[in-house]
């Protein structure tokens, strides 16, 4: 066994591998960039070395100098986690050439994999079912859409080095098909260097179900399904297992499929064959297809450990201090029922942008596990992904454990950033979703009353205006003459001022909101960062303390600035100076979590000033480009 194992990742993913070493007895090493100095996986850990600049390229991704570390202090083996390079077999080789253990599958087994269309034709010689489509080496446009024309509309396009959605386009007709090769080429190689791509039967009513794997090398088990069905623009956004309403002869042969394929590449660590399931008929054996491997830890692999009792990141380290399979097929069993639910710092409203801000005040519920690689205090930066934590609960069974999931969302508190919370609680709601009819477009179906954004309660504001008061308790009553003590109060949220009247008198305090005296409710409040946040149901209502001698100053933005909608890298601009455009015309093309995001003229003018360059990086809010001010039309 070893005795020290560097970590090469950070966040959440950082945080909870350097749990499990600790219970083992293992020291931990962290690295970092610039801007995670100060990161929690960095307080955690043993010792931690810093490793360059704030970019992944500059830091992350750096595997000479992660490796240099490794040697530095004295580390036998390296974590990778997930993202970055845990998928890289280029490392792999490196790190074993350094005399340092990969703590993950082989090299071969990461490119054997590593390709969508090479992967789907080895899982096909293994006797994987795969999903009817083009995966060949003809790229050429035409041989394209002929290809997708033999296999049937609709199809989808794929980026075959791809992930998270990037690089995949959903045609349903063959004149549209051109435009959007063009589209996932572009955003292949934008995302990964490659902007190859394969074409497949796009299934009506998918459900995205994946087998956690886990081999040592000559053997391999399966610890059973998660149904990663509720996904926006593919990305998953609560998980569970097992999943809902699976048949158990179709789970045994999902798993014998699972189990061949990490067999044909003698796969070592933890993996996930992801399946893509037909479910217009509900769940049958005969209608599931290989889709990719994943060689690594899995985002959600938490649910799979709650059903199972395993710890998988324990048998990740045991198996690669070369220890055999810890359990065999048959000591392995499903109890009970898991969720886990992806929180992220995201502006639902605007379209799920990704947001930074830093947290002033960051609480999970007891009764969840909630992992996570951020503190109240932290600031949630715009060069990583935005995850805050990932909350995971556990019942014996879907019922009770989607209860949970609803209580521990509505009971989690996030200020200082604006997130995703209410758009989980609202689908944790959803009826389809307690019933298990889930597939992957339950939540474009239903977008609209899923991302509506509630506006807060005559209680939620009464509870803001108290504690604008400084009384979040029974006050002292001191003292009037024939009536009770009084009080004007205002608080802010965005544009609209809330006023009311507190009176104090022998049963406490009331509040006089828009003519309801009301008592307020004991709602959880925090006063941080200048603000108050008062949290209900999941959402955190944020206003400001109005002071009643102060006076708003006038001025503002003329209207004329396209602003950045997120944290990004300007890719291209497309207008210079004196230009004129249409409303509509593109403007620029921002880069952000790497995808594109075309930034287009509101109106139609002339451009005044650009004020980026193509490689700039920019906050969220940043003018970009500026037109000339209109001129009012003079009567003739």
């Amino acid at each position: 066994m070893f005795q020290k194992i560097l970590i090469a990742n950070r966040g959440e993913i950082a945080c909870r591998i350097i749990a499990t070493a600790r219970r083992m007895g293992l020291a931990t090493v962290a690295v970092y960039s610039e801007a995670d100095a100060h990161a929690r996986h960095v307080a955690l850990a043993d010792e931690s070395v810093a490793i360059g600049g704030p970019a992944p390229r500059d830091s992350y991704l750096r595997g000479d100098a992660i490796i240099a570390a490794a040697q530095a202090t004295g580390a036998q083996a390296i974590h990778p986690g997930y993202g970055f390079l845990s998928e890289n077999p280029d490392f792999v080789d490196a790190v074993e050439a350094a005399g340092l253990t990969f703590i993950g599958p082989s090299a071969k087994a990461i490119r054997a994999m590593g390709l969508k269309d090479a992967a789907k034709r080895l899982m096909s010689g293994a006797g994987v079912p795969v999903v009817p489509g083009y995966h060949g080496a003809d790229q050429q446009a035409d041989h394209l859409a002929a290809e997708a024309a033999r296999i049937g509309w609709p199809v989808l396009i794929k980026a075959v080095a791809g992930g998270g959605g990037k690089g995949m386009r959903k045609v349903t007709r063959a004149e549209d098909f051109a435009a959007a090769l063009d589209s996932a080429k572009g955003e292949a190689a934008t995302a990964f260097g490659n902007d190859a791509v394969l074409i497949e039967k796009y299934v009506e009513k998918p459900r995205h179900i994946e087998v956690q794997v886990f081999g040592d090398g000559s053997d391999a088990v399966h610890l059973f399904e998660r149904d990663c069905s509720l996904q926006r623009r593919h990305q998953k956004v609560i998980e569970e297992a097992p999943a809902p309403g699976m048949p158990a002869e179709m789970r045994a042969a999902m798993g014998e499929a699972a189990v061949r394929a990490a067999r044909a590449i003698g796969y070592k660590g933890a993996g996930t064959i992801e399946f893509i399931v037909d479910a217009s008929d509900g769940l049958r054996a005969d209608r599931f297809w290989f889709m990719e491997m994943n060689t690594r830890l899995q985002v959600e692999h938490p649910v799979t450990e709650a059903i199972t009792g395993v710890d998988l990141v324990e048998w990740q380290i045991r198996v690669a201090a070369g220890e055999a399979l810890p359990l065999r097929q048959d000591q392995l069993a499903i109890h009970g029922h898991a969720f886990e639910a992806r929180l992220y710092a995201e502006d639902v409203p605007a379209g799920f942008l990704p947001a930074t801000g830093t947290l002033a005040h960051l609480a999970f519920p007891e009764g969840a596990r909630a992992d996570t690689g951020v503190r109240t205090g932290d600031t949630i930066s715009p060069w990583y992904d935005p995850m805050i934590a990932k909350v995971i609960v556990h019942g014996p069974t879907r019922e009770v454990a989607l209860q949970q999931l609803s209580r521990a969302l509505a009971e989690t508190q996030v200020a200082g950033t604006v997130t995703n919370l209410g758009f989980l609680g609202a689908l944790a709601r959803h009826p389809g979703f307690a019933a298990g009819d889930v597939d992957t477009g339950l939540i474009e179906r239903d977008l609209d009353a899923l991302v509506s954004d509630p506006a807060p309660s005559a209680g939620v504001r009464a509870a803001a205006l108290l504690a604008s008061a400084g009384l979040t308790a029974r006050p002292a009553l001191g003292f009037t003459l024939w009536a009770p003590l009084a009080r004007r109060l205002a608080v802010r949220q965005g544009h609209e001022v809330t006023e009311g009247l507190l009176t104090l008198d022998a049963e406490g305090p009331r509040i006089t909101v828009e003519g309801e005296c009301l008592v307020p409710p004991a709602l959880p409040v925090v006063q941080a960062g200048g603000l108050i946040h008062v949290f209900d149901k999941g959402a955190c209502h944020s206003f400001a303390p109005v002071d009643p001698l102060a006076r708003e100053a006038s001025g503002g933005a003329a209207g004329n600035a396209t602003l950045s909608p997120m944290p990004g890298l300007v890719k291209a601009v497309f207008v210079a100076p004196g230009q004129a455009v249409a409303a509509g015309d593109r403007l620029a093309i921002l880069e952000a979590m790497k995808m594109e995001h075309t930034l287009t003229a509101a109106r139609d003018g002339v451009v005044a000033e650009v004020l980026v360059t193509p490689g700039t990086q920019v906050e969220a809010g940043a003018a970009l480009i500026l037109l000339e001010a209109e001129t009012a039309e003079v009567a003739a």
